[in-house]
């Protein structure tokens, strides 16, 4: 039965576009990467059943097979039981660096907080765990193909920490303290950053010129740089000149 002229539209979304009976349609393209045939095989016949999705590969994994993904450009890959693995990693930012725009997808995943960093920090967008089901998988695909992020919510308080401790007044100040620096070497570094003269961070901190001098050879001392600007660089602190 055709449909109605007016009924006929074309997404304006990227993917494979199929014509059926004239309608044209465009579906969300997925790579699946699973080492377990029989899981492959079920998971690819559960997504190729969805209208809306196409499966345009699957294979067990093997770093060499990236060659194939991106050939295939996918705008979803979906991947299986990562175990945080080196190569698994590098294969995923591999990916993500010939296809910036493919969303990546881990299911089969357990509750760890340590691998689920490890996704997140390579790229990976979606984390599904092992005891969802396969409508979870296919709405974690349509999910990420609109811009959202798939997070099981026994992990959402990890990742606000990594965000907290990601932050870089919070990553400059610990660096800071890893150095040996005292609270007042410490308030001297932005003020290095502007490129301050030592009577101009004198005057700031009410201190006096010599002092401040001393402060500062002592910051030489103790992170074994030949000058101001060296201690900046290392305390991961911008210069910022005025």
């Amino acid at each position: 039965m055709s449909l109605p002229s007016h009924t006929r539209r074309q997404r304006p979304i990227s993917g494979a576009i199929v014509d059926l009976g004239g309608m044209v349609e465009s579906k969300i393209t997925v790579f699946l990467v699973a080492d377990n045939r029989l899981l492959r095989e079920s998971l690819g016949r559960i997504l190729h059943k969805r209208s809306d999705i196409s499966v345009v590969g699957a294979l067990p994994f093997s770093i060499t097979i990236l060659v194939q993904v991106i050939e295939a450009a996918p705008q979803v890959l979906l991947f299986h039981s990562l175990s945080g693995e080196a190569c698994e990693l590098e294969f995923i930012q591999g990916a993500r660096r010939a296809l910036p725009d493919i969303k990546v997808v881990l299911v089969g995943m357990a509750c760890d907080e340590k691998i689920f960093l490890c996704a997140i920090r390579s790229g990976a967008v979606g984390y599904v765990l092992q005891e969802a089901g396969a409508l979870d998988v296919v709405n974690a695909v349509r999910s990420v193909c609109q811009d959202e992020a798939v997070c099981p919510p026994r992990l959402c308080r990890t990742l606000i920490d990594f965000v907290v401790q990601e932050n870089p007044a919070r990553r400059t100040s610990r660096i800071r303290r890893q150095l040996g620096l005292s609270r007042r070497e410490q308030q001297l570094v932005p003020l290095l950053s502007q490129g301050l003269t030592n009577k101009e961070i004198a005057s700031r901190l009410n201190l006096s010129e010599q002092t401040v001098k001393n402060h500062i050879h002592r910051m030489l001392q103790k992170t074994g740089v030949p000058d101001r600007e060296a201690i900046v660089e290392l305390c991961a602190v911008p210069v910022l000149r005025q």
